[in-house]
């Protein structure tokens, strides 16, 4: 089983607030992406280096308000509506694999259940919890599974951005690292012990960034 780092979420009160700040903190403009018509969202992309990408993402005012279930990433929890209201967050991060099936087979927690989501001619298999949660909070995971063809941040832009570190933070970093391991993604991420937390470490024209 091959997994790698696929892209990165950071949630957005709306689009051009996500904009705005994020050209502040980077130092470049995150370049209009799609729309996500089974969620109501909409996103921004850019390339983050070694095939993955960054996704600035928040809710479509344009798209129906009810999208027939919870949307993803937290973005229909008040608490999260409230800190994005602040500014940017850290949502969730989003691991690669060659076999969705065995990672879910494998994994100790609930990783949500399994959606296939399509867009043009590419699509996508992309665990969801039903609620809306993230796993462990956003420590653990999403797992996508891309059909064939090139990854999508080939057709993104390279704006000198890179993703140097997913950090977590937990008052029991052993035991989330245990957790990690099984699901082979233990080389991943950074752990350290300390209050719950996901943190994204960013090498940009601005130089070292963490947002968290």
């Amino acid at each position: 089983m091959h997994n790698k780092i696929d892209h990165f979420a950071i949630g957005a009160d709306s689009l051009e607030q996500g904009i705005e700040a994020m050209e502040a903190v980077l130092g470049v403009s995150v370049p209009r992406g799609g729309k996500h018509d089974a969620m109501s969202t909409h996103n921004c992309v850019m390339q983050s280096g070694n095939e993955s990408f960054l996704e600035l993402i928040a809710i479509d005012p344009d798209a129906p308000a009810d999208p027939g279930r919870v949307r993803w990433f937290t973005l229909d929890d008040p608490a999260t509506q409230a800190r994005l209201a602040h500014r940017p967050r850290a949502l969730s991060w989003v691991v690669g694999t060659d076999d969705l099936d065995a990672v879910i087979a494998a994994s100790p927690v609930d990783l949500g259940e399994v959606v296939l989501f399509t867009r043009g001619d590419r699509s996508w298999r992309l665990t969801v919890p039903k609620d809306g949660n993230l796993p462990m909070n956003g420590l653990l995971p999403a797992f996508i599974e891309w059909s064939p063809g090139p990854h999508p941040s080939t057709g993104q832009q390279n704006l000198d951005v890179r993703l140097s570190a997913v950090q977590l933070s937990h008052p029991d970093p052993d035991a989330l690292r245990t957790i990690l391991k099984i699901l082979n993604v233990d080389h991943l991420a950074q752990v350290t012990e300390g209050p719950s937390a996901l943190s994204f470490a960013l090498d940009t024209p601005k130089g070292s960034v963490v947002i968290d």
